[in-house]
């Protein structure tokens, strides 16, 4: 009898197993298990496989020495053989017939079986009048229910107000560590540096020594020693003109011996032309030995008069600069610290000048002085939250029965903040705020539940002495009654 032999490899399962079979067109086929691959079937699997070759009108044998196979082969009536010529050669033993299921006829008694099982209900459960009164009263309760837990309400009371004003004096200082009841607070120190360069037009005219003064200075001798005068020695008139001479000169031994020596003035300008007999003083150890006069007067001092900026200009600049300095490290400082925070702007002062240059500098001409400046600037700021406190503390200390607050207080400096020379900076606070009578919400439930807001309003007024009449808001709209559970009830005060 022809067979149909497939050999199995490693990775076949099932699925490409049955895919196998489904090709085979012999009355027998045979599965050959490789000798040194493992296969991996269950009995399961091999059970699927021979109903399959059932459907296919063959019959499924199996060639492989594995006892586990084999075992499960033999279970399921699976011919198995050692090798496919033993298979070819041997018999195969008839497999078993499949049993076919015959169905069971229907039964014909379902219906008294059916009322057997199920009592009939009693009639008046059946009765239209009862299901519909039934459903009546579970409709009511459903809407009674609704009635407790669905109806909301917004109470808005307004209260009578108490306004609480005081002014409060502040004190300010580094050496305050905490905010005091007495008015005192800490004061914290910022510093920024600013710098600039700002130029001024020049119409001004200054003198620029051009020249200096010349002449000829009389030395005496007041020893009886020969006295050498080196060049560069200085010499003086009373108002501190100062001249030096040019050339090394031996004085004469002996009192009252003299020699003449040229000199010139140290600065150009016309404050070197002296007259005669001026120039009296010698200084240093020399004016021991020798005295010093001008027998004419020393001439040819000058100065040539151009467009340049003198003293004035300098200071009117670094005025303007000093100020722009101010304006532009006041915005560094206020960005330095919270918007709502207090710059104290009378501490406001100069840290360190780092540079300052004047371009051209003094005694040089010039149509435009350029000043070059950086500052470091250092203030004083107070905490808005130490103010906070301050308010608070200060507000809460007078007890104001059966009143509470209905915010924050507010605050605002009244008068400019002024240094004394200590470093304490005082000022004025002006503290405000509310105070609304307390309500008690447990009197206002037992009041509004279950009414009416037309009957409640009235009420409310004079028991709670309430400024003017309440708001009231339900939800629904078309809803007439407050509801009865509290929690359903929002009461504001306002």
């Amino acid at each position: 009898m022809k067979t149909q032999i497939i050999t199995l490899e490693s990775h076949d399962d099932l699925i490409s197993v049955r895919d196998k079979l489904s090709w085979a067109k012999t009355p027998r086929i045979l599965l050959v298990w490789p000798k040194y691959a493992k296969v991996t079937l269950r009995i399961l699997d091999l059970k699927v496989l021979q109903r399959h070759a059932d459907s296919l009108g063959a019959q499924l044998g199996l060639v492989t020495r594995r006892a586990k196979v084999r075992r499960d082969a033999e279970s399921l009536g699976i011919p198995v053989f050692v090798s496919t010529t033993r298979a070819q050669r041997d018999q195969w033993n008839d497999s078993a017939p499949r049993i076919r299921r015959i169905p069971k006829k229907p039964r014909r008694d379902l219906r008294r079986i059916h009322e057997t099982i199920y009592q009939k209900e009693s009639s008046w459960r059946t009765s239209l009048p009862v299901r519909l009164f039934t459903f009546t009263v579970g409709v009511v309760a459903v809407l009674a229910i609704a009635g407790l837990f669905i109806p909301r309400a917004v109470l808005t009371l307004y209260p009578e107000s108490l306004n609480q004003s005081v002014v409060i004096p502040v004190a300010a200082s580094e050496v305050t560590e905490s905010v005091s009841v007495t008015g005192l607070i800490p004061a914290h120190t910022i510093s920024e540096n600013a710098s600039v360069e700002q130029s001024l037009t020049v119409v001004s005219q200054i003198f620029v020594p051009k020249s200096k003064a010349k002449g000829v200075v009389r030395f005496k001798n007041l020893s009886q020693n020969e006295v050498v005068i080196t060049a560069g020695t200085v010499v003086a008139t009373e108002s501190s003109t100062r001249f030096v001479t040019l050339n090394e000169t031996r004085l004469p031994a002996g009192i009252d011996q003299f020699v003449d020596v040229p000199t010139e003035a140290l600065e150009a300008g016309v404050q070197g032309n002296v007259a005669a007999d001026t120039i009296t003083i010698v200084e240093g150890s020399l004016g021991l030995t020798i005295s010093v006069t001008n027998p004419k007067p020393l001439k040819g001092g000058g100065h040539l008069r151009l467009i340049g900026p003198n003293d004035e200009d300098r200071a009117k600049l670094r005025e303007e600069v000093m100020d722009n300095l101010r304006h532009t490290v006041e915005a560094k400082l206020r960005a330095q610290i919270n918007p709502t925070d207090l710059l104290l702007m009378d501490t406001l002062e100069v840290k360190q000048i780092i540079e300052e240059t004047f371009s051209p500098p003094p005694g040089e001409g010039g149509e435009k002085l350029v000043l070059i400046m950086q500052v470091e600037f250092s203030a004083r700021y107070v905490l808005d939250d130490d103010l906070k406190e301050l308010s608070l503390t200060t507000l809460n200390a007078p007890e104001e029965n059966g009143f509470k607050a209905a915010a924050l207080p507010s605050f605002k400096v009244i008068t400019d903040p002024s240094t004394d020379n200590s470093g304490i900076s005082h000022f004025e606070l002006e503290v405000t705020r509310t105070l609304l009578r307390e309500v008690d919400e447990m009197q206002v439930f037992s009041i509004v539940r279950g009414r009416t807001p037309e009957l409640v309003k009235d009420e409310l007024v004079s028991k709670l002495s309430l400024r003017q009449k309440p708001k009231i808001v339900i939800v629904p709209a078309w809803w007439k009654w407050f509801p009865l559970i509290p929690f359903n009830i929002s009461v504001q005060v306002k």
